[in-house]
């Protein structure tokens, strides 16, 4: 996907197709490769995909929060030109997502959730004292697959490479509390925009009775699942994960 990447001031994303605009939030540990299966998929079915590379490690550290990944988004949204957009996020781009349909809910006209915060955060809290251990980071990392497999060689010395690296592990740490003071649980009941819940059966980071709650809580939202499949359901089984997110928008007439 790196090919793919534009730089154009402040901003790096990745842009694939004309249309209707679907705006994609990763995750913490997470890149713009992980939703690959979107960028190939939905360009072809009239619809543009953007993945912005969210500043995590970049803001000072006094406003690394979810509200100022959420006011990022808005610029981002402003340079683009875009006044209303769906928003797909998996695990802290998720709640991002949310955050910002609190912030600016008239530029929202859906929302995807797969494996978001917001409600529930179990963290990696645990893991900092062991940050030096290579093959506790590497389980920590196969924990959010349904097949520990998924997680590649690169993938787990990325991860390892961020929690070692002083400057992004505060920064990590500081993304976490936030996260854990937006909980969403009383903003939910006001959302206007229909959502879109896609959850893992097996997600152990985010279990599925956060995705039930998302779907109780949210007024006008769907529920699907995938079975054998953990947090990141756009990265493990892409085919399904597209088919129902295509079947909502086309539900949604967005």
């Amino acid at each position: 996907m790196n090919e793919n990447l534009i730089k154009e001031g402040k901003f790096i994303y990745a842009s694939s197709g004309e249309g209707t605009p679907l705006v994609v939030l990763h995750g913490l540990m997470g890149g713009l490769s992980n939703f690959e299966g979107m960028f190939s998929h939905f360009p072809q079915h009239g619809y543009r995909v953007i993945i912005p590379e969210l500043p995590i490690y970049e803001l000072p550290l006094i406003k690394t929060s979810v509200s100022n990944l959420a006011k990022f988004l808005k610029e981002f949204l402003d340079y683009l030109g875009y006044t209303k957009v769906t928003l797909v996020g998996n695990s802290l781009g998720g709640h991002i997502a949310l955050v910002f349909q609190k912030m600016y809910p008239e530029f929202t006209q859906g929302l995807v959730l797969t494996g978001s915060s917001g409600l529930y955060e179990s963290g990696m809290g645990e893991s900092y004292p062991k940050r030096g251990d290579y093959d506790y980071i590497k389980q920590k990392a196969q924990d959010v697959f349904y097949k520990p497999e998924t997680a590649t060689k690169e993938m787990v010395d990325e991860v390892y490479n961020t929690v070692n690296d002083r400057y992004k592990l505060v920064r990590t740490i500081a993304i976490a509390k936030s996260a854990i003071r937006h909980n969403m649980a009383k903003d939910l009941p006001k959302i206007k925009a229909p959502a879109c819940i896609i959850w893992g059966k097996n997600d152990i980071v985010t279990p599925p009775d956060v995705a039930r709650d998302f779907e109780r809580l949210i007024p006008n939202s769907s529920l699907y699942w995938i079975d054998e499949c953990g947090h990141a359901a756009m990265m493990e089984h892409p085919e399904t994960f597209n088919k129902y997110l295509h079947e909502w928008l086309v539900k949604e007439n967005i």
